[in-house]
C-alpha cells in the first residue's frame, strides 16, 4: 500500500530514510507495471536517538522536537554520548568532529548551533548560559528546575522513572533507572545514590539530578 502511493501521485522522486528503501523500490516496480516512468529513489541516513542505539523516535522518547524550548533542546543535545557526537556532527552539521576539541566543548558547540538554527543566536546563548549555571557550575540549588511531586512509590527507581516521564516526557524503564543508580548517575541533594532500594522519606524535599543535563526539584 505504501508503494502504491507512488503510482497514485505519479511520483518523480521519493525521499526517505535508508529503512524505507524497500518500500520506495516497490513503488518503482508498481509504477513500471502501470506504465509510468519509475521514480528516482533517494535515501538519507537514519539519525540515532538520544539513547545512541535506536533511531530517533517520539514513540521511543529518545527524540529532540523542533518546537521544544531552547533550554530543553540544548539540554537534550548535551545528553548524547561522546561516541554519538561524531555521528551528529556528520548528519546535522555536515562536518567532521574536530579531533583536537575537548568532548564537552564539542558537545556545547553542537547544542548551541542546533539550538541557534531553530531559535536564534540570542536564545542559544541564553540556553548555554543556563546550562553552565545548572550543571557545569553545579549550582543546582539556585537554578530554575522542573517541580516534581512523587507518587505513592518513593523508592529511587520509581522516582527516576516518574521524573523522566512527568518532567521531560522521556520513557525510562525500571531497569534503565536501576542501571543509572548503580552507575552513579543519580544524585540526591548533591550526593550519589548507589542503592536502588533506598526510599525517600515522606515530605522530604530537594534536588534530584537524573543525568548530566537534567534535574528536578522534589517539592513534597
Amino acid at each position: 500500500m505504501q508503494g502504491w502511493d507512488s503510482v497514485m501521485i505519479r511520483s518523480d522522486v521519493e525521499l526517505g530514510g535508508t529503512d524505507q528503501l524497500f518500500n520506495i523500490m516497490v513503488g518503482r516496480d508498481l509504477q513500471r507495471e502501470e506504465g509510468q516512468q519509475q521514480q528516482v529513489a533517494m535515501t538519507m541516513p537514519i539519525l540515532e536517538g538520544l539513547d545512541g542505539h535506536q533511531k530517533m523516535s517520539k514513540s521511543l522518547g529518545n527524540y529532540v522536537a523542533l518546537n521544544e524550548s531552547p533550554g530543553d533542546m540544548f539540554g537534550k543535545l548535551m545528553s548524547i554520548s561522546d561516541e554519538l557526537m561524531a555521528r551528529y556532527y556528520q548528519i546535522l552539521l555536515h562536518e567532521v568532529l574536530p579531533a583536537d576539541m575537548h568532548p564537552m566543548e564539542a558537545k556545547k558547540a553542537l547544542a548551541r548551533r542546533i539550538t541557534e538554527r531553530f531559535h536564534g543566536a540570542a536564545a542559544a546563548a541564553r540556553a548555554l548560559e543556563e546550562f553552565s549555571t545548572r550543571f557545569s557550575a553545579r549550582d543546582l540549588e539556585s537554578a530554575e528546575l522542573p517541580s516534581f511531586v512523587p507518587g505513592a512509590a518513593r523508592d529511587f527507581v520509581s522516582l527516576v522513572v516518574e521524573a523522566f516521564a512527568q518532567c521531560f516526557k522521556v520513557s525510562r524503564s525500571r531497569s534503565d533507572a536501576r542501571r543509572l543508580i548503580e552507575g552513579g548517575s543519580i544524585q540526591w541533594r548533591g550526593e550519589k545514590v548507589s542503592d536502588p532500594k533506598v526510599v525517600l522519606a515522606e515530605g522530604e524535599t530537594g534536588v534530584l539530578k537524573l543525568d548530566k543535563t537534567r534535574a528536578v526539584r522534589i517539592s513534597g
